[in-house]
């Protein structure tokens, strides 16, 4: 038996198919009384014709399917059941693991799974797809996949609020025979490449970085070992020199590869928003007494306008902790001339700004708007004393991004730098003045 191109028919209640004909039967019964009363038509085939009027009137009609669905999503109250395809249909696409929205052949959105509203957050039922997905490649792959029935692939990168690689496919559907008519329906989902590329993106970065930078200090231990193994081998003082360089140049590319692993990481999760509540207050109190010995060995006092109550946030505690041990540290190295540090928390509308501020030399301001690039120094050889890696300030800033805050650097030299990090939180209470210091 070959499949049919219509559904089957509507099962509307009587009342309702009778109310929708009601004009007709009207306009019918009108012309039928003016007959018989002209004499025109005799009163027994008036009443038979009256009769197969009513009758036709009460057979129930047929939808198609889009029509049914649009009329079901729409609101229209007359259908009581929906067809059983289109049953079926909004079951699988609400079933589909990718993020998929089935559309009418004019575009509009009859069905969206909870994926396409995590996708795509301002996809809603009934509204033209144009409303949610505004990538002119993908609407005009709707627009000709609806006209020529065939499939369409689209890739596509989302710049706000963050980058996001996406693969948009487009699929015409057909609900009876016959390839060469109009789809019925579109069925379009999205595939997240985002995690794919950061690894692609990531894994050349690495190599790139880790050959720039790894060369200077293995041609350093290269050096040193053919030097002990020649002119300085029965040199014992010179031994003991040289070892404790190639031990600091290991640790150096330890940390280096260290570095470059975890840039990496926060990369690969750049796109996914933490969601856990952190207490901010709780966080810096850590960083301030892991930091402790190392303030007190450069002699600098750091100071913490501590509130009274928590500071919550919505982020990662591992990496929040990353960011402030990065900021504090660094205005230990770089800032420790001015033998004080502070850290405050305050609130600017819905964000928390977190605030590091030393009071050393400060940056030049060209150097300002490169200071989270890759390796960027102000002063190479200064960092490299300090055992600096160049990749500190870039961490900061990709955590930052991931946790959708700003980082904010002011510096004028001869008055210090403060680094602040606003992010959207709440005080529990209203912060006072309160400041706790460690030297």
């Amino acid at each position: 038996m070959s499949h049919s191109d219509s559904t089957p028919p509507s099962d509307e209640p009587l009342s309702s198919r009778l109310a929708a004909a009601r004009w007709v039967l009207i306009a019918g019964f009108a012309g039928l009384a003016a007959a018989v009363m002209a004499d025109g038509v005799h009163v027994a085939v008036a009443l038979v014709i009256a009769g197969l009027l009513l009758v036709g009137a009460a057979l129930p009609g047929r939808r198609r399917p889009v029509a049914a669905a649009l009329a079901r999503f729409a609101g229209d109250n007359r259908l009581s059941a929906p067809a059983p395809i289109e049953n079926r249909l909004a079951a699988l696409v609400q079933a589909l693991p990718e993020a998929a929205m089935l559309l009418d052949p004019r575009g509009t959105v009859l069905v969206a799974n909870q994926q396409a509203a995590r996708t795509v957050a301002s996809v809603r039922v009934g509204d033209p797809v144009s409303f949610a997905v505004r990538v002119p490649e993908v609407l005009e792959a709707v627009r000709s996949a609806s006209a020529d029935g065939e499939s369409r692939r689209v890739e596509f990168v989302e710049r706000v609020p963050i980058d996001r690689w996406l693969q948009a496919d487009v699929v015409p559907i057909r609900f009876g025979a016959g390839e060469r008519r109009q789809p019925d329906a579109t069925l379009l989902t999205f595939r997240d490449l985002t995690q794919q590329r950061r690894v692609e993106q990531m894994r050349v970065d690495f190599i790139a970085n880790a050959s720039h930078e790894l060369r200077t200090p293995l041609a350093s231990l290269s050096g040193f070992i053919e030097t002990l193994q020649g002119p300085a081998r029965n040199d014992t003082a010179a031994r003991e020199r040289f070892l404790k360089i190639m031990s600091e140049q290991a640790r150096r590319m330890s940390r280096l590869i260290d570095d470059l692993l975890s840039l990496s990481r926060i990369e690969m999760s750049a796109h996914v928003r933490p969601e856990a509540e952190i207490d901010l207050v709780a966080v810096i109190a850590h960083v301030r007494e892991t930091l402790g010995p190392l303030a007190r060995e450069r002699g600098v006092n750091v100071q913490f306008a501590q509130p009274p109550a928590a500071v919550m946030v919505r982020g990662d505690r591992d990496e929040l902790i990353r960011v402030f041990e990065n900021l504090v540290e660094n205005a230990l190295k770089y800032g420790g001339t001015g033998e004080r540090v502070d850290i405050a928390l305050t609130r600017d509308g819905a964000e928390v700004v977190a605030s590091v501020r030393d009071f050393g030399p400060g940056i030049a301001p060209e150097h300002l708007p490169r200071l989270t690039e890759r390796f960027y120094r102000v002063d190479t050889a200064h960092s490299r004393e300090q055992g600096g890696t160049g990749l500190g300030l870039a961490i900061v800033k990709h955590i930052v991004a991931r946790h959708r805050g700003r980082l904010v650097i002011e510096s004028r030299p001869g008055e210090g730098a403060t680094f602040a990090v606003r992010l959207r939180g709440r005080f529990v209470d209203a912060p006072q003045s309160g400041v706790s210091s460690a030297a």
